[in-house]
């Protein structure tokens, strides 16, 4: 049992596993140059990994249960976004099939089978996203862009997916995986947009590690307004910081501060927003035809403003096909070539 080492959230357990945790914050930029292996280690193990830890070490979190933890379990945990089924969940979902068992469907069965058409959906997007970019010099700036941005989410949202599948094959476990995202093209605001629907497993971790902290201290000295204001200004920066912490794992180059910048000035509209529909009352909010568009636009907009330009200026996009391409080669040759001697026939 992992608790068995440190039976109480005591300083002996902080001390002990909040340098484990700051080694983890470090190692993948230190270590790794590949953009798959490097931005994928620096999201599980540099950020989800530590931020878990040291919530474990404060005797929070999900890796502080009752009973504690076996080992097997604690690793996936730590470091994927992920939720094991108890017996009492696992005994009730079946309790609920069995109810079901005379429906010929279900909303959940709906919601399962949309959810996989849905991922269908964004494979076959990438496929034709590869298409298109052979003719991207015959494209306006801002619709390459935006194929950059479907990509980037399209591609995050499945490799999630197949992370969590993997981690259920490998440790042979039943769990639950964390939905990464819940249609963010239907956010009628900035708050519902970033609150609710995008990343949301950064937005699970970053709640209970920064957000609520800071909110019940500062709600001490100051009006519960402006203590959220506080709060929400503190995530939203250390979400820019841990950002540009993966963006430099991704791509070897000195921060820029733009990507903390996309993400400050997001939440300042945010606070900015929040402030509008409490002074004029929410029930006289625009409507969803109108907020939808507006949302998605200001997101978009500042995404290709702040957020896009250091991953293409880092070739971030030519690294990533490169090493694609390596790996095609091994598995149809089985011939180990550096991603370095490879050239990428899209950017050719």
């Amino acid at each position: 049992m992992i608790n068995g080492f440190f039976p109480n959230s005591s300083f002996k357990r902080f001390f002990a596993i909040v340098p484990i945790a700051c080694l983890f914050l470090v190692l993948p930029p230190l270590t790794l140059t590949s953009l798959n292996l490097g931005g994928t280690s620096s999201f599980f193990i540099g950020w989800l990994a530590s931020f878990k830890l040291i919530l474990f070490a404060l005797g929070k979190g999900p890796l502080s249960s009752s009973p504690p933890l076996t080992l097997s379990r604690f690793v996936p945990l730590a470091c994927f976004p992920i939720k094991f089924l108890t017996p009492d969940h696992e005994k009730s979902s079946f309790s609920a099939q069995r109810r079901q068992l005379a429906t010929i469907i279900t909303s959940d069965s709906v919601w399962h089978w949309s959810t996989k058409i849905g991922h269908l959906m964004k494979l076959l997007l990438l496929g034709f996203f590869v298409c298109v970019y052979k003719y991207k010099q015959c494209l306006h700036p801002k619709i390459v862009f935006l194929l950059y941005t479907l990509r980037i989410y399209f591609t995050l949202e499945l490799w999630l997916v197949l992370v969590s599948a993997a981690v259920q094959f490998v440790f042979r476990i039943r769990l639950e995986f964390e939905q990464p995202f819940n249609d963010p093209h239907l956010a009628t605001s900035l708050q519902d947009f970033w609150g609710k629907r995008w990343n949301l497993i950064v937005t699970n971790i970053l709640r209970p590690t920064v957000y609520e902290p800071i909110l019940s201290m500062s709600v001490q000295y100051m009006q519960p307004r402006l203590a959220r204001c506080l709060a929400v200004m503190a995530t939203f920066l250390v979400s820019g910081v841990m950002h540009e912490l993966v963006f430099y794992t991704i791509g070897r180059a000195k921060p820029t501060g733009e990507v903390l910048s996309f993400f400050v000035l997001n939440r300042a509209c945010l606070i900015l927003e929040m402030g509008i529909k409490r002074s004029i009352n929410r029930k006289y909010w625009l409507p969803q035809i109108v907020s939808r568009p507006l949302a998605l636009t200001f997101v978009i907009l500042t995404c290709f403003w702040l957020f896009l330009p250091p991953f293409l200026r880092n070739k971030a996009d030519v690294k990533g096909c490169t090493e694609a391409m390596a790996f095609i080669e091994f598995v149809k040759h089985r011939r180990l070539v550096s991603p370095n001697f490879i050239t990428c026939p899209l950017y050719a």
